[in-house]
């Protein structure tokens, strides 16, 4: 083995690494992925294109930013001391850059750069790192694109295209030996730039106008304009080449001046650490787990009570899609809270598949058949439920109210509502709040600032919404901290972990925690004891009301909901009973006997005897009136009661008629008529074609199986370990077959050919190459086009040929493989290593 060369190219350094740093980099970047790459140099060409390089550069904390941003200003290549230089400053900035920040720096240098690598940016030994160009060319400055770090081109660049008198009149300014060479004389001036005495010597001759000047410039932007006669300041800076011209009007402060007035520094506030989190406050763990519990509970409550708000049908869609105003606004008010967080229970239960459209010509809402399912579930599992599902999900709710791009009203359910980089974030947020000593409540104005540093690329200007909700109405964020995409998720991802139970009292529960780490069979089991248990009872009130004093049992709570109303809610829920609501239970086929038998078997009280009175004052005047198809028509057995009808003047837009003692008709249908004589005081009953009373049951509408909206992904999906291996495997045979020499014929030329062309040979040569191969065992190298006519490359080591086909060891894909001889385009011997 001869002595490793430093590699030339990202394609060289890439083919050094081992597998396990190669699986590395597509696992960071899994955008290079889609296709394999061929080999290593495609590989390496895919790893420098724009799109890759951004979204790399996306993923990079703020110091590992940096690190790249100092190298795109820093020659190329440069050795490590300049970058590191480039980062502290050489120390001569009168105690601007500390000591213990330099050490920082140099503490986190080798990370930041080993990230940097690991990604395919940078490239090269400590002694000769190199910036990928394209990542360079978006980090440098222009004047069209100026650098984050502020500075401005080189001398070289600033001058190229001036004029040799020019310089020469710079040189002169300056104090400088005159030449006829341009290249020399901006050699000299960069000298002069980047020597510290001398240019302290020329700084301290400036006028203090002129220094004024520099400083508004040396942090950037480094560009200004100036007037065709500018001020004699300005004139000494020009005259001697500290403000170079970029146009008849815009003057640069080159980059080699910068640099000394900042003391040798890329930035003016290296963050080689990241911030730290403060707390707001300690609680205690298990008071903060039960306040969790305690809002879990009301989130459940609240998903429940929606569904059966929209049980029987809910609100049409928009031609455009989602929820109207007002029919966020008439939720809002069932649901008792305001309209933002309304808007989050509405995209949490959909989110959560428990709502979608039912598909129908006139399209509305409506729970789906996986909703039945999840309230037959226990409580602490209907929770780890929606909580994951909150998690992995990209519909943002916190937009509702706001405006896209276009100035149109973003609704509830609408399309317009998913952004990518939700569920990131909101993992971000929590991940952070785990890594907190348990009961700590952190400082969100912290927070927001170590997402920052994590991610300082991501997010950007977002549409404009209201500030969002915390859980009491109030609002929160705004100002400098919620202009960006991603600080604004963060703040909505606080308020909504603590409607949803995650959080309790701003600290991250002990359940929250173990659904992050451990998943939901743990946390259920963390949640679980804390939850009320259901009761099998309530409390009846002489003032024909009922107290449920805790959560009741479905079966007993659904009943209760039909046979009475909701009056307050609360630790204690009361329901009233009215004839309107006994006259429901009655619709649903319950018989006055079974209301008095259910009533007595769950009261821990004995039943009020108005209570008794007014079932069965109802069930005795209900079904006494029925109401067919006759449109419609009335019949009773009591034509007093058909009397009574008629004469009543509410009843003239009925337009009822006699058609017998005991039957009346009607050109209504038999729904408003049924409607209009109970608002007359009646109890009419529906009945069937067959005379049969219809029994009419709350709450039978559902779409068909949904599944629920699938998140709109961020990016490519980071790929397993099988994967990974194989991919890895994959690109080493093709780069195999790319780079390796093959063995000469008399009649193929000496050289392979380009890089990666497909081998060509003729049938019966490839045959005889083949059946050499399997019986020598050497390894081939072939073109084969698969039956959808796409061709490739591999590195195959044949074990038998007959039939037409070739059985081989596939070195691409790792295992035996078979392949037709006629999907073979050629077949070359790879030559022996020296």
């Amino acid at each position: 083995m001869g002595t490793t060369t430093p590699p030339r190219t990202l394609a060289e350094a890439l083919r050094a690494r081992g597998d396990d740093s190669l699986a590395g980099l597509l696992r960071a970047r899994p955008d290079l992925l889609n296709p394999v790459p061929n080999d290593i140099t495609q590989l390496a060409t895919r790893a420098g294109t724009r799109a890759s390089v951004v979204r790399a550069l996306e993923h990079l904390d703020r110091f590992a930013l940096q690190t790249a941003e100092a190298l795109a200003v820093a020659p190329d290549p440069a050795p490590y001391e300049t970058l590191l230089s480039l980062l502290t400053g050489d120390g001569l900035d009168d105690g601007e850059q500390h000591d213990d920040a330099g050490a920082a720096i140099t503490a986190a240098l080798p990370g930041a750069l080993a990230t940097l690598r690991e990604q395919a940016l940078v490239w090269g030994e400590d002694d000769r790192l190199r910036l990928v160009r394209t990542a360079r060319e978006l980090l440098a400055p222009s004047p069209q694109h100026p650098s984050p770090t502020g500075l401005g081109p080189t001398v070289a660049e600033a001058t190229a295209g001036m004029s040799p008198g020019r310089l020469q009149e710079i040189l002169t300014a300056t104090g400088l030996p005159a030449t006829h060479d341009p290249v020399s004389a901006v050699a000299s001036l960069s000298a002069l730039f980047t020597d510290r005495t001398r240019m302290a010597e020329l700084l301290d001759s400036a006028p203090v106008e002129a220094l004024s000047v520099l400083d508004r410039l040396v942090w950037g932007p480094p560009y200004g304009e100036v007037t065709p006669n500018p001020t004699p300041p300005v004139k000494w800076l020009r005259d001697r080449g500290l403000l170079l011209p970029v146009s008849t009007r815009t003057v640069v402060l080159p980059r080699e001046a910068a640099l000394h007035l900042r003391a040798g520094r890329a930035h003016r506030v290296p963050e080689p650490v990241p911030p730290a989190l403060a707390a707001v406050a300690e609680r205690d763990p298990q008071a903060v787990d039960r306040a969790a519990a305690g809002q879990a509970f009301t989130a459940l409550a609240t998903v429940e009570e929606l569904l059966k708000l929209w049980n029987g049908g809910g609100p049409t869609i928009l031609r455009a899609g989602g929820l109207s105003v007002r029919e966020l606004k008439r939720t809002a008010t069932a649901l008792d809270v305001p309209e933002p967080i309304a808007a989050f229970w509405v995209e949490l239960a959909y989110g959560a598949g428990l709502l979608a459209s039912d598909g129908e010509t006139d399209e509305r809402y409506a729970p789906t058949p996986a909703s039945d399912e999840w309230l037959d579930l226990p409580a602490a599992d209907r929770w780890t439920h929606l909580a994951t599902a909150w998690l992995a999900a990209t519909r943002t709710p916190g937009l509702v109210g706001g405006q896209d791009a276009k100035g149109r009203a973003l609704s509830a359910l609408g399309p317009e509502l998913d952004r990518s980089a939700a569920p990131d974030v909101r993992r971000r947020v929590l991940a952070l709040f785990a890594g907190l000593p348990p009961g700590t409540a952190p400082d969100p104005e912290t927070l927001l600032r170590r997402l920052r540093w994590e991610r300082p690329l991501r997010g950007g200007p977002a549409p404009a919404a209201p500030a969002a909700p915390s859980p009491g109405g109030t609002t929160s964020g705004g100002g400098a901290e919620g202009t960006d995409l991603r600080s604004r998720l963060a703040l909505w991802t606080l308020n909504e972990a603590e409607l949803l139970g995650i959080t309790g009292r701003g600290a991250l529960s002990s359940q929250a925690r173990a659904l992050l780490e451990e998943g939901e069979e743990t946390a259920a089991a963390f949640l679980a004891p804390l939850l009320p248990e259901p009761l099998d009872h309530v409390l009846l009130q002489a003032d024909l009301t009922a107290v449920a004093p805790g959560p009741l049992e479905r079966p007993l709570a659904e009943t209760l909901s039909v046979l009475a109303d909701v009056e307050s809610k609360g630790g204690a829920t009361v329901y009233r009973f009215t004839p309107g609501s006994v006259r429901r239970a009655l619709d649903a086929g319950r018989a006055a006997t079974d209301l008095h038998a259910f009533l007595a078997a769950h009261s821990r009280t004995p039943v009020p005897q108005p209570l008794s009175y007014l079932i069965d004052d109802v069930a005795r005047r209900h079904g006494h009136l029925r109401i067919g198809a006759a449109s419609a028509y009335v019949r009773c057995d009591d034509e007093a009661v058909l009397n009574e009808i008629l004469a009543d003047r509410r009843s003239t837009g009925l337009r009822l008629r006699r058609l017998a003692p005991t039957v009346l008709a009607s050109q209504s249908d038999p729904g408003p008529l049924l409607e209009a004589l109970r608002d007359m005081g009646c109890a009419p009953a529906a009945e069937s074609a067959d005379g049969d009373v219809l029994i009419t049951r709350a709450g039978a509408r559902r779409t068909p199986p949904r599944t629920p909206p699938a998140p709109v992904p961020e990016g490519p999906p980071v790929p397993d370990d099988t994967l990974l291996g194989a991919a890895v495997r994959a690109i080493r045979a093709g780069d195999t077959a790319a780079t390796v020499a093959r063995k000469e014929t008399p009649d193929s030329p000496s050289s392979p050919g380009p890089s990666g062309a497909l081998p060509r040979t003729t049938p019966a040569e490839t045959l005889a190459t083949v059946q050499a191969a399997a019986m020598t065992g050497a390894t081939v190298w072939i073109g084969y086009v698969n039956a959808d006519g796409a061709a490739s490359q591999r590195v195959i080591a044949p074990v038998r040929v007959e039939g037409g086909f070739v059985t081989a060891y596939d070195h691409t894909a790792d295992e035996i493989r078979t392949y037709p001889l006629h999907r073979i385009t050629g077949v070359a011997e790879l030559a022996e290593e020296a």
